[in-house]
C-alpha cells in the first residue's frame, strides 16, 4: 500500500517520471489513478502496518473531543439517564440476590420498625436519594417515548423538555420524600 502511494506521488509530481511510466500507454487521463502492482512491489509486513496505526492513534484526538465542544444539557441528561438506569437495575439485582442469599425471612413489621427508629433527617435523605433516580429515569423515559413519536424534536423543544424533566424530577423526588 505504501509502495503504491509513493510511486503514485512520484508520478504525479514529476513530469519526467510521468512520461516514463506512461510512455507506452496512449491517452491515459491524469485525473484517474490506476496502478497495477507487480510481483516486484513489496508489501509491508502486518506487524509494521500495526505499528504505524498504533503510532497514528497516539496523536489522534478522542472523538468527540471534549476540549472543543461546549457542554450541553442534552449530554448531561443522556449520561444521567444511563447512570440512573444502571443504578436502578443494579440495586434491584443486588437487593434480590442479597435477600435470597441471606436465607432469612424479612417481614414488613421489622422493616417498618427499623425505619421508624431512624431520625427524620436520615429518613428524608434516604427517601430523596432513592426517589430521584426513579423519578428522573421515569420522566426522561417518557421524554424519549415522545421523541419516538416524532414530537418535540426541534432544538428549542429538546431543551424545554430537558428543563421540564429536571424540574419534574426535583419536584417529584421531594414529593415522594415528604410522604
Amino acid at each position: 500500500m505504501l509502495a503504491t502511494r509513493s510511486i503514485l506521488k512520484t508520478v504525479a509530481q514529476n513530469p519526467n517520471a510521468r512520461a516514463l511510466a506512461f510512455k507506452n500507454v496512449a491517452g491515459v487521463p491524469m485525473g484517474v489513478r490506476h496502478f497495477n502492482a507487480t510481483s516486484s512491489t513489496k508489501a509491508q509486513s502486518p506487524a509494521a502496518e500495526t505499528e504505524i496505526l498504533r503510532q497514528q492513534r497516539k496523536v489522534r484526538p478522542v472523538s468527540p473531543h471534549i476540549a472543543i465542544y461546549q457542554p450541553q444539557i442534552t449530554w448531561y441528561l443522556s449520561a444521567l439517564h444511563r447512570i440512573t438506569g444502571a443504578a436502578l437495575g443494579g440495586a434491584l439485582y443486588l437487593g434480590s440476590i442479597g435477600y435470597l442469599a441471606s436465607g432469612m425471612a424479612v417481614d414488613t413489621a421489622s422493616i417498618v420498625s427499623a425505619a421508624a427508629a431512624a431520625p427524620v433527617a436520615v429518613k428524608v435523605l434516604a427517601k430523596t436519594t432513592l426517589a430521584f433516580p426513579f423519578v428522573f429515569h421515569s420522566l426522561n423515559g417518557v421524554r424519549h417515548l415522545v421523541w419516538d413519536a416524532k414530537k418535540c424534536l426541534d432544538i428549542k423543544s429538546v431543551y424545554t423538555t430537558a428543563y421540564v424533566v429536571l424540574g419534574g424530577s426535583v419536584a417529584g423526588s421531594l414529593y415522594l420524600a415528604s410522604l
